[in-house]
């Protein structure tokens, strides 16, 4: 005998209310097989142009990118509060 024909038997013996369990519980497996595969990084997109950035011009980039923020907006001493 098959397992599709021993799901069938047992399915058949089975009352209406957990025939619908039984439905309930193929169609989540089918969604969860037919879910679309999360997309790869967008960091490799740019991987074979052979771009290399060290460490201290990230640091550079970080240090300009801050240098004007608006700190005292944000960090309040202690003393203020």
């Amino acid at each position: 005998m098959s397992i599709e024909q021993v799901v069938v038997e047992n399915f058949r013996a089975l009352a209406f209310d957990q025939q619908r369990e039984v439905l309930d519980f193929v169609e989540f497996l089918h969604e969860k097989n037919n879910r679309k595969k999360p997309l790869k990084s967008s960091l490799g997109i740019c991987s074979d142009l052979s771009v290399s950035i060290s460490a201290e011009e990230i640091d550079e980039a970080r240090s300009e990118m801050w240098k004007n923020f608006p700190r005292e907006k944000f960090f309040i001493e202690e003393t203020e509060k």
